[in-house]
């Protein structure tokens, strides 16, 4: 059967740029490579066709040659630059194949060895609201693994030297066939390091690490909030074959507090007052987050639910400089139970303030009766 136009194939027109050209095969590539279409032939072919449309067309060269001769130019070893037969998937594409599926197709151009860093760690820390305020030092104990004295991490005995791996010979990877072209994968016996402990570290089974209890002392800085993660770098699990220590990180919890809310940097707080004091004002003194006090003002016909900022009374900021505030809530408390006395003042209030008739509080029934007579 004939080839199809390689442009066709791709779906470009000869003016397209190299950009469009790669965009162009990379859609494809993606839609019919064989390990999403797993023994289906025909995508198997238009993988195949795509991807030495894009040999030739990827370079500038061998499209120069197929914008003059067509097919021809590559058939029968024509033009000397060699048809798509004797194309080599691992060196012409795995910038390519590496970007779609992963370091497996790289063809050896990275590194060997594998991460042999240690695993992270969570340590969960719980504080006071006033910790969080002032910051603290804290001395914490976990258990964690730790470099093996007698062979220095590298799991060997001491005195023998670390093997070549007997499975993939050193390389540290491994191939295998999938379809039509080799995949070239991390060696699952070492782990793409290449090597192997013949003669184990007889403290730590060969492993380089041995687990104890640590104890470490930690700084929470001021102004931590609940949820806060602190990462102690090199604090985590040891590595392996010379690998790093992994991380440790802190998981900040904040008790609730009594008296205060947090909102970021700023804190929020409740203050009951009496009907007496918010119609004819008062002085009242509240606590402060450092345990200080602070006296606010309330003016005489304050209404329950009026709010108070007192300025740089919050949270400092835990990144920069400077200081949240403090919102002081009023809520006016109604007495539940009353002497003969008190209930005798209110209705001569009462009687006093119907004479005098509250103008909120007219305009508001007025609305209401006009409603009524709808």
């Amino acid at each position: 059967m004939a080839k199809r136009d390689y442009y066709d194939v791709l779906g470009v027109n000869k003016s397209a740029t190299p950009e469009q050209i790669k965009s162009a095969y990379r859609k494809l590539a993606v839609k019919y490579h064989p390990d999403k279409n797993k023994g289906d032939k025909a995508s198997e072919d238009k993988f195949k066709e795509a991807s030495e449309a894009y040999h030739v067309l990827s370079n500038a060269e061998r499209k120069q040659n197929y914008d003059n001769f067509g097919h021809a130019a590559f058939e029968n070893g024509g033009g000397g630059r060699g048809g798509f037969s004797n194309f080599d998937f691992s060196s012409h594409f795995s910038d390519i194949f590496e970007d779609f599926f992963g370091e497996g197709f790289g063809g050896g151009r990275r590194s060997r060895r594998s991460n042999n860093r240690g695993s992270d760690l969570r340590y969960d820390l719980s504080i006071t609201l006033e910790e969080a305020y002032s910051g603290k030092k804290q001395d914490i104990k976990f258990s964690s693994s730790e470099k093996c004295d007698t062979c220095k991490g590298s799991g060997s005995k001491p005195g023998h030297n670390v093997g070549s791996c007997s499975m993939c010979g050193g390389h540290g990877q491994v191939r295998s066939s999938q379809g039509f072209f080799t995949v070239q994968q991390t060696c699952p016996q070492c782990s793409g390091s290449g090597e192997e402990i013949t003669n184990p570290c007889s403290s730590c089974g060969g492993q380089g690490k041995k687990q104890s209890s640590k104890r470490l002392s930690v700084t929470i800085p001021k102004g931590v909030d609940d949820g806060t993660r602190i990462r102690l770098s090199g604090k985590g699990e040891a590595g392996t074959k010379g690998g790093g220590n992994g991380d440790l990180y802190l998981f900040i919890n904040v008790y609730s507090h009594e008296l205060f809310k947090r909102s970021d940097e700023n804190l929020f707080f409740e203050c009951p007052i009496s009907i007496a004091d918010a119609a004819l004002g008062t002085s009242i003194e509240i606590p402060t987050i450092d345990g200080g006090k602070a006296k606010i003002k309330i003016p005489a016909g304050t209404q329950s639910g009026k709010q108070f900022r007192l300025r740089s009374k919050g949270m400092p900021f835990m990144r920069g400089s400077g200081t949240g505030d403090l919102y002081i809530q009023v809520n006016t408390e109604v007495p539940i139970s009353l002497n003969k006395e008190q209930k005798e003042l209110l209705e001569k209030f009462r009687e006093i303030e119907n004479e005098k008739s509250n103008p909120s509080i007219k305009k508001f029934f007025q609305k209401a009766k006009s409603f009524w007579k709808n």
